[in-house]
């Protein structure tokens, strides 16, 4: 297997932008400044259920083209195969949990679909609205994983499920993926999506003075570098579009913040280093776009500006090994920042994101989030520690056998 030559990588953006703007053309336009609504309701849906079907259809098939693009570059081997085979067996197994979140994301009118928030082609977000608000919500602004390679707004919707079910309002923002992007523009679609959470939220019945940020696994390290380079930005007074000191905490799930450490581990896991290396804008760019490398050499004055930073990981996480959350929250500590880490121990890459929430009941995961939001609303607290809990979607033999296969 060869690495993308210059020449390659330019056409194949090209090529993948080009897609994407016919695409922006046909679909729906909706305002990115939307007029303030009556209470609890949000904005008023601006493209029928029809319309809205064909957009997430159209974002699959774009998701599923550029994989099978890359997948032409990377050749197809046996331990691609393999993984696809794994990742196909294991969507089954879930399926019919998928199917029912599904259902809530495109029947719920709780669920406001792809809110432009910019001008390329996957600046879009989606919103899970709490059914019943009595006042401004707090909110999650939340960036999807996916390998820097098949992440999709959608992902989200699980957790956006969960978190709204306990009066918590979640953005969930898409960005372009490899080979439609790089990590510069995921990282620069990231900070506008968040940038439109801040300014817009409110016309939503969120509450702007509380607004949390979080990310998992490719979504936790683009929204990590999203964090800090606008923190870096503001210590140097440089013109912003929303500030740091506008995020109450960062939740960081099973992410990898320095890259450099695992370059070697991807490729060992099938992300080969040339591919790995293109997503990232070659190697002069690691360190750049490592948040731990980052916040290393910044200067006080930023670190000064962070928000209480939460790193959450599985133990058994071989996609990226805690040890990957661990070493950031003790550099972040080191430099003075407030990080807390929070290990599941036994628990995998998917299991706190996919598995624990298709299970039903108390969702560790969601109990932590929702504990540092209202650490200091006790009332709320009671409510919840008394309300029903989520009900199984997925049979547990089902949940265990997946957990086996799963390529992640």
């Amino acid at each position: 297997m060869r690495p993308l030559s210059g020449a390659e990588a330019d056409a194949l953006l090209a090529r993948s932008d080009s897609a994407g703007g016919r695409r922006r053309r046909s679909s729906p336009v909706q305002s990115a400044s939307p007029q303030p609504p009556g209470l609890g309701a949000g904005p008023r849906r601006q493209s029928s259920f029809r319309d809205d079907v064909g957009h997430a259809a159209s974002e699959t098939y774009l998701v599923t083209r550029l994989t099978f693009r890359l997948l032409q570059y990377l050749g197809l081997g046996y331990r691609w195969m393999s993984q696809l085979l794994a990742l196909t067996i294991y969507a089954i197994l879930l399926m019919p949990g998928f199917l029912q979140v599904g259902y809530y994301y495109f029947f719920s009118s709780q669920v406001r679909r792809s809110i432009v928030y910019g001008d390329q082609p996957r600046n879009r977000l989606d919103l899970y609205i709490p059914k019943y608000i009595s006042r401004p919500c707090p909110v999650v602004a939340f960036v999807t994983g996916g390998a820097w390679i098949i992440g999709y707004k959608a992902w989200g919707a699980l957790l956006g499920r969960r978190l709204a079910e306990r009066g918590i309002i979640v953005a969930c923002i898409d960005y372009r993926n490899f080979p439609q992007g790089t990590i510069g523009d995921m990282v620069s679609d990231a900070s506008q999506g968040i940038s439109y959470v801040c300014n817009n939220i409110a016309s939503y019945r969120g509450d702007p003075n509380q607004i949390y940020l979080m990310g998992q696994s490719a979504g936790a390290h683009i929204s990590a570098c999203a964090l800090m380079e606008q923190a870096v930005k503001e210590s140097r007074g440089e013109p912003v579009s929303w500030s740091v000191t506008q995020i109450k905490a960062y939740f960081g799930l099973s992410g990898g913040y320095n890259i450099h450490s695992l370059v070697d581990h991807f490729h060992e896991r099938g992300l080969s280093r040339s591919i790995f290396l293109s997503i990232m804008e070659g190697e002069e760019s690691l360190s750049h776009y490592s948040p731990e490398m980052v916040v290393k050499e910044s200067s006080s004055q930023a670190i000064a500006l962070l928000p209480l930073i939460v790193l959450m990981h599985g133990t058994e996480d071989y996609s990226i090994p805690s040890s990957s959350s661990q070493s950031f929250a003790d550099i972040l500590q080191q430099t003075g920042a407030q990080a807390k880490l929070l290990l599941y121990e036994g628990k995998t890459h998917t299991d706190i994101f996919l598995q624990d929430p298709l299970r039903g009941g108390r969702d560790p995961l969601v109990e932590d989030i929702f504990s540092i939001i209202h650490v200091d609303d006790e009332i709320t607290q009671e409510k919840i520690a008394v309300s029903p809990t989520p009900r199984r979607l997925v049979f547990e033999w089902q949940l265990q056998l997946a957990r086996r296969i799963s390529p992640f």
